[in-house]
């Protein structure tokens, strides 16, 4: 892995998606104790950073693999993301998501696409039925954070704000399949002299964080926490990286996250989801640690159920 890779993968991807803006806060400063750069990935196209990844992997596709389209498995951001990367490259997405996804976000895929095949809601069905589609089809599989195109995608926000503010002393981001928290660590280690890169985690699903303690990938036996964006785990490209290169992850509980969403909300006037919130919650967990430094922080999305809101 090299700095050329990542620089690579920008000029790759910058043609079709959005230099996201980086917000400052001067109440959230005084708040925190701390001064803060959010990097606004809320305002990415389809409205999460995932735009990065799926547009990098398809982009160094053959073009024999592109012309059979590509393949995913997923409920969430990625699954709008591959789809509406794919519509702008002109390659065919097949989206397998589980019948029991919200309709809203089946729609989304649509209105971007994507090609929805529906299973039935378990990690082993979504795979099988990812594997038929590739067997029949002949697409390629994207996962949504362990592929090393996509870990490279999403670490060109960090790179971006790296650009903008080379000076930072600490980067957070939230932890789930570990694409992003990986893509910043390595924009870090190449782009940076002294960036610590640290990842935000709910308690209810803190497989990353045992995961550094144990040295093996953990997984989680409940998935209780509103950041419904961090309930998947870490992966075998991943990994390696986070723990090469991610100084610490930070734990916070559900009602700190709630609190740090609003707070958002509330005093910088943008919308982002609460799995977005949590690198927030963590610098509030530990303000000691962030005293006086200059603390970039990653606000992934903003794709938020407005019926549904937890304030």
């Amino acid at each position: 892995m090299t700095q050329n890779e990542l620089k690579d993968c920008h000029k790759l991807i910058k043609s079709h998606v959005h230099r996201t803006p980086v917000l400052t806060s001067r109440l959230l400063n005084e708040i925190s104790g701390a001064t803060l750069f959010f990097k606004c990935e809320n305002f990415q196209r389809m409205g999460a950073f995932k735009m990065r990844g799926a547009t990098c992997a398809i982009s160094r596709l053959s073009k024999n693999q592109k012309s059979k389209g590509v393949v995913t498995h997923s409920s969430g951001n990625f699954a709008q993301a591959l789809s509406l990367a794919a519509k702008r490259l002109g390659v065919k997405a097949y989206i397998v998501m589980p019948s029991t996804a919200p309709q809203v976000k089946k729609d989304a895929v649509k209105g971007y696409g994507g090609i929805i095949i529906e299973c039935p809601p378990t990690l082993e069905d979504r795979e099988k039925t990812a594997i038929q589609v590739q067997e029949e089809k002949g697409a390629t599989f994207l996962h949504p954070s362990n592929n090393l195109d996509v870990i490279l995608g999403q670490g060109t926000a960090a790179l971006e704000l790296l650009e903008d503010h080379a000076d930072l002393d600490y980067i957070i981001t939230p932890v789930g399949g570990g694409g992003l928290i990986a893509g910043t660590a390595l924009a870090a280690h190449f782009y940076s002299n002294h960036c610590k890169v640290i990842g935000g985690e709910p308690f209810e699903v803190d497989d990353a964080y045992r995961s550094l303690q144990s040295g093996k990938i953990e997984s989680n036996t409940t998935t209780n926490t509103i950041a419904d964006g961090l309930k998947t785990q870490l992966g075998d490209i991943n990994f390696p990286i986070i723990q090469n290169y991610v100084s610490e992850i930070i734990r916070v509980e559900e009602d700190e996250i709630i609190s740090s969403m609003r707070l958002i909300w509330e005093r910088m006037k943008i919308i982002i989801e609460p799995s977005c919130a949590v690198p927030f919650a963590a610098l509030l967990r530990e303000k000691d640690k962030f005293k006086n430094k200059k603390v970039g922080i990653i606000l992934s999305g903003g794709n938020v159920d407005l019926k549904n809101l937890p304030f």
